[in-house]
């Protein structure tokens, strides 16, 4: 284990380009990633559950679609592949996910309608009909807490919010103090030792 996380705002990690290559909503992706990012060599576990688990944004879907801590782009190009009339926000602080997303976007077809960018370049104004989330829980407790009462406030009256937790991880403790933060919580599926929790005012 070196230094250099997939929260690294500038990984120095050598690239090591590969392709990644996995299927949500019945369709075939094939994205690029790279070292220094998160989950380089695959499909995350936790993403895979999230993407097969949650309710996948339909053709009718507008408004505008958050991914927090996008990564190499499959959360975003799934969403923005399933909902053609949204603009996903793919936000990391990751300068080579973003890069890397960028492209993925490119590959897939679905650049025009993604918006990759680092957190603080989010318009104030913008609100989120859907917040989606493999949220970095090995950033430390109080660093995602942190994360999580930036975030999630920025959801539309009536939006949702998905995330994805390892239970050995703090899944049902994160459950548990999202309900003390005046949230309504469900846990909508588990899987493989995963929680996809539900998140609504």
């Amino acid at each position: 284990m070196t230094g250099d996380h997939y929260f690294s705002a500038e990984p120095s990690t050598a690239t090591h380009q590969r392709e990644i290559g996995f299927s949500a909503g019945g369709r075939d992706y094939a994205l690029a990633s790279a070292g220094g990012v998160f989950s380089a060599g695959r499909l995350d576990p936790g993403t895979a559950v999230l993407l097969r688990k949650a309710d996948l944004p339909t053709a009718a879907t507008d408004g505008p679609l958050l991914d927090l801590g996008c990564g190499y782009g499959p959360i975003t190009c799934v969403l923005a592949t399933e909902a053609p009339r949204a603009t996903v926000w793919a936000v990391d602080v990751n300068a080579r996910a973003r890069d890397l997303a960028a492209a993925n976007a490119e590959r897939t077809g679905v650049a025009e309608r993604v918006r990759v960018v680092a957190p603080e370049e989010v318009p104030d104004e913008v609100t989120f009909a859907q917040l989606w989330s493999n949220p970095p829980i090995r950033i430390g407790k109080a660093e995602l807490h942190e994360l999580l009462r930036r975030w999630l406030p920025r959801l539309a009256p009536d939006g949702v919010g998905w995330l994805v937790v390892a239970r050995h991880l703090g899944g049902d403790s994160l459950h548990q103090w999202l309900v003390e933060q005046g949230w309504q919580v469900t846990r909508h599926a588990s899987q493989k030792g995963y929680r996809v929790l539900r998140i609504t005012r």
